[in-house]
Parts: structure tokens; C-alpha cells; sequence
């Protein structure tokens, strides 16, 4: 390893600074470090190949932060990915000049505000503003609001579902916009059923949309103080249970995946869960609505639901929906769909059987 003389000096210079972190940018050949009065740059001189030289340089920072000179240690990503890296550590990780180690370090639950800022600084990537925003002291700190920003700001270049409904549920995360930024974010998913999926996972106590609460009966009211299926029938009524509901018609209406349909089906399953507690039956569509007509049966209910049925029996109709949506799941799509990468129009035309009958239920617990 031969690094130019003046290299050598003045990235030792550097080091001997104290950063905070530090960043490499290949294409243009230059070390980067954020220290506590403002950003330092190194031009780098290379003297071989620049893949080569660029191997010596982190040899060099790696031999000097952690005192191994063989760079980061890949087999590290592993544990500080799985949250096993000492919190101690996190601040050296930062001055690697590895992408891997920022990684590793925006991971770890250890990660403060601080830390947070120094990473973005390391490595700006939207993949890294998710992983930040998942833990708590950074989602209240000050970079909370600048990661949403960011996110928000991505959205439109974001290709992979998954990562566009997780992106809209983590920034609207309590604090982190205000409330023209999420009408401006409502109004942008108006033909986005991931961003709608977004905001049903997020699901928002001051919903976006209008969602008047449906009247609810003094007699169940008094139930929901002890009984959890009247306490769900009695957030279903609210503005946000509506606003679930209506959103979830929404997305499965024109759904553009399997993978987004699957989505909002655990957003239904998940806000239900009190009318099924043992959780996703993996049933077709035809047992699944069986399974909600024995629910309600007039001559033997579920014991969940018989002290509602027995004061209230109007609202059969009403729990027998609940019950069925709250075991929506990849069990109504296996019979049908054989190809997971089918989507579009030729997948909605293929479900139609399932999405139909759903949305009659959905229908039933609007307003």
C-alpha cells in the first residue's frame, strides 16, 4: 500500500482533526470530513488504478479508527444489521467512509439524533431515511422532520410498492409534517393506492378525507366499556375507522400489485383483530364468507359477538362483515392467482370473485 506522500500527510491531517464522519466520493476522487466546525475535503492524487488507490485510502482510515487495516469487516454487517453492534461503536462506524458501515450504523438502536445527523451526512439514501425514522429519538428529534421531508420529496421516484407505502406510513408519523404537507401528500394519492395502503397503515387520528362518524347506539356504548368487539364496533363508527374503511375501498377498487392488494388486506386484518383473535384463517373466498354467516348465526353466534347480537341483532349484517374482512389474506388469492408477478388489469379481472364480494362488505360499514 503506497499512498502518494502528499495524500498520506494531509489524510492523516485530516484524521488527526477529529471527525465526525467521514465520505467518499469515488467519481470525483475525494475524501470528505464532517468535523465540528464544517466540512473538510481531501483531493485525492492517485498514483494506480483508482479502485486500487481507493482500497489503500479506506486501508488507511480503517487502520487508523478501528486499527485493523483491512477496511470495514464485512462479516460486521451482519450483527449491526441484527442490532448487535455495541452503541459505542456506532460513532467509528460513521468514520469509515464505507457504505456499509453507515448502513450498519443507521440500524442500530442505539442511534440517537446526533448520530442520525452525522449519517445523513454520510450517506443521504432514502432506504437509510426509512431505517431512521423507525426509531424513536431520532423520529423526535431534529432530524425527524428533515428525513420526511426527504422521503416526501423521493416519493416520485420511488418505483418499489413496498417502499412507497412505507415511506408515506413513517412520515406521517406524529410531529414530522404539518398538516397542509399531509393534505398536500392526501391529495397526491388520489390515483396512488400505495400511498393510500401508506395512510391506512399510518392511520391518522385527524383522518385527511371527510369521514363523518356513524350514529352509535347508547346500549352499545355501554358495552364497549368491558366488551372488545363493541369497542371495535365503536372505533369503527369514529372518523378513523371510516376513513379506513373508505380508503380501503379505495386501493382495492384499482389495486396495480398483489403485493399492495396484500397490504391493505393486513391494514383490515390488523384493525379487526378483536373480532378474530386467532388471527388470519388463510381461507378462500367461499370459506370465508361461510365462516362470517356462522358468526352471526341467530341460533348459535360465536360466543365473541353474542352479547351485541343479543341487545343489538340489527347489527348481524354489520359483524358478519367485520368478521369476514378481518380474515382477509393471501389464502383469497393462492386458488386464483398461480403466478405471483401477475398484476393490472388481467389480475383484477381475475379477482374479481374476491374483490367484489369485499367491497360489498366495505360498502356496509360506511357511513
Amino acid at each position: 500500500m503506497e499512498l502518494s506522500h502528499e495524500d498520506s500527510l494531509r489524510l492523516n491531517v485530516l484524521l488527526a482533526s477529529k471527525p465526525l464522519a467521514i465520505r467518499i466520493d469515488a467519481s470525483k476522487l475525494q475524501v470528505l470530513g464532517l468535523t465540528e466546525h464544517g466540512e473538510l475535503s481531501l483531493q485525492l492524487n492517485p498514483t494506480t488504478r483508482p479502485e486500487q488507490y481507493l482500497r489503500w485510502v479506506r486501508e488507511t482510515i480503517s487502520g487508523h479508527v478501528l486499527g485493523s487495516p483491512g477496511g470495514y469487516p464485512v462479516y460486521l454487517s451482519r450483527w449491526t444489521r441484527m442490532g448487535q453492534m455495541r452503541d459505542g461503536s456506532l460513532g467509528q462506524l460513521l468514520m469509515l467512509g464505507e457504505p456499509e458501515a453507515v448502513v450498519a450504523a443507521v440500524c442500530a438502536p442505539g442511534l440517537d439524533d446526533e448520530l442520525a445527523r452525522r449519517a445523513w451526512w454520510a450517506m443521504e439514501d432514502a432506504a437509510n431515511a426509512r431505517r431512521m425514522l423507525t426509531n424513536p429519538l431520532v423520529v423526535g428529534g431534529r432530524m425527524g422532520p428533515l428525513l420526511a421531508d426527504y422521503l416526501v420529496e423521493h416519493l416520485p421516484f420511488e418505483t418499489d410498492h413496498e417502499d412507497i407505502m412505507e415511506s408515506v406510513r413513517l412520515v406521517l408519523q406524529p410531529g414530522l409534517l404539518d398538516g397542509e404537507r399531509i393534505l398536500d401528500l392526501w391529495r397526491r394519492s388520489a390515483r396512488k393506492p400505495a400511498y393510500l395502503v401508506g395512510f391506512m397503515r399510518a392511520l391518522p387520528d385527524e383522518p385527511c378525507a371527510s369521514n363523518p362518524a356513524k350514529i352509535c347506539p347508547d346500549v352499545l356504548l355501554r358495552l364497549a366499556e368491558s366488551d372488545p368487539v363493541a369497542a371495535l364496533i365503536q372505533r369503527l363508527y369514529a372518523p378513523p375507522g371510516q376513513f379506513l374503511v373508505s380508503t380501503a375501498a379505495s386501493v382495492l377498487a384499482k389495486p396495480p400489485t398483489q403485493e399492495v392488494i396484500l397490504a391493505a388486506f393486513a391494514c383490515l386484518r390488523d384493525f379487526l383483530a378483536a373480532v378474530r383473535p386467532e388471527g388470519d384463517p388463510d381461507m378462500d373466498i367461499a370459506a370465508l364468507i361461510a365462516d362470517a354467516d356462522a358468526c352471526v348465526d341467530p341460533n348459535d353466534p360465536d360466543p365473541l359477538v353474542a352479547n351485541i347480537l343479543a341487545v343489538l341483532p340489527e347489527l348481524a349484517p354489520e359483524i358478519a362483515a367485520m368478521r369476514l374482512l378481518s380474515g382477509v389474506g393471501y389464502g383469497l388469492l393462492r386458488p386464483i392467482l398461480s403466478d405471483s408477478t401477475t398484476l393490472g388489469s388481467l389480475m383484477r379481472r381475475k379477482l374479481a370473485p374476491v374483490l367484489d364480494p369485499i367491497q360489498g362488505r366495505l360498502s356496509l360499514l360506511k357511513q
